[in-house]
């Protein structure tokens, strides 16, 4: 009977995306988030959304005073401060120059952007009853990765021009003609096939890492609920759940530092390749 108790289409509801939150049960029941209708459109506010403008807020509040204490050339006074310019010299120096090279600097900007706000829509999954992480949906992190793709073939192709960039996929290679006629085209499809899949995987990476994780701490903590009518039993697997959820918490506190950074390095390698054709 107690098994039955666990729903996965229940728990997978508590790291998705809804137009409600959560909370435990003496916080009352909230009403759900306000949707409104633009003409034929219907349009909802998700937890998501809610996350997501919070971290916004929360990037300009901590970053535009940052960047205007630098630009007066007054030293960073404090941990905190220090701890970010640490991050930010790691990123450009370790990351986004070796990786693009001497346009570096063009690019620093959105990058820097892309890894603080992955990270802290990672970080929020790990709040209690703020929503789960906004990366554990496609929508969010499938434009996270167009917004890559969009840097990737607009500044390859202010570079090179349009025709430019897209034959520039094709290695240059010294070849009779008769085996260029067949060999080119081919490459060509085959390398633009993995222009767009490279992308596509950059999303579903962050995607699966960030889901799954929380829908395992989800799957552990559903265990006491299910063995809930036997005391003993209740005692041991409590324990045990707990012992578990708080070291994957600490595995996911992890998982959010490394995903951020793989994205981001990952957006960087595939700007500099843009900027550095065959």
């Amino acid at each position: 009977m107690g098994s039955e108790l666990i729903d996965i289409n229940e728990l997978g509801g508590h790291v998705s995306d809804s137009s409600t939150y959560h909370l435990p049960h003496w916080f009352g029941e909230l009403p759900p988030l306000p949707a409104f209708d633009i003409g034929p459109y219907h349009f909802q506010v998700t937890k998501f959304m809610v996350v997501e403008l919070v971290v916004a807020v929360l990037l300009v509040a901590i970053f535009v005073p940052l960047a205007k204490r630098i630009k007066t050339g007054q030293p960073l006074k404090g941990r905190f401060w220090n701890l970010l310019e640490v991050f930010l010299l790691f990123l450009r120096d370790e990351v986004i120059r070796p990786s693009i090279g001497k346009d570096a600097n063009r690019f620093t900007p959105f990058l820097w952007t892309m890894f603080f706000f992955i990270l802290l829509c990672n970080l929020a999954g790990l709040v209690p009853w703020f929503g789960a992480s906004p990366t554990g949906a496609l929508a969010v992190t499938a434009v996270l990765a167009a917004a890559t793709f969009l840097t990737v073939t607009l500044s390859g192709m202010q570079k090179f021009g349009l025709i430019g960039f897209w034959t520039g996929q094709v290695p240059k290679m010294e070849l009779p003609w008769v085996m260029a006629v067949m060999l080119k085209p081919m490459l060509f499809v085959i390398e633009v096939i993995g222009l767009f899949i490279k992308h596509i995987v950059l999303a579903i990476r962050l995607l699966a890492n960030m889901f799954a994780g929380h829908l395992v701490l989800a799957v552990f903590l559903s265990f006491i609920a299910a063995v809930a009518g036997n005391l003993v039993l209740w005692l041991g697997v409590t324990f045990g759940s707990v012992a578990m959820s708080v070291a994957l918490n600490c595995l996911e506190l992890f998982v959010a530092f490394l995903q951020a950074y793989i994205f981001t390095f990952l957006s960087a390698i595939f700007i500099g390749m843009a900027q550095h054709q065959h």
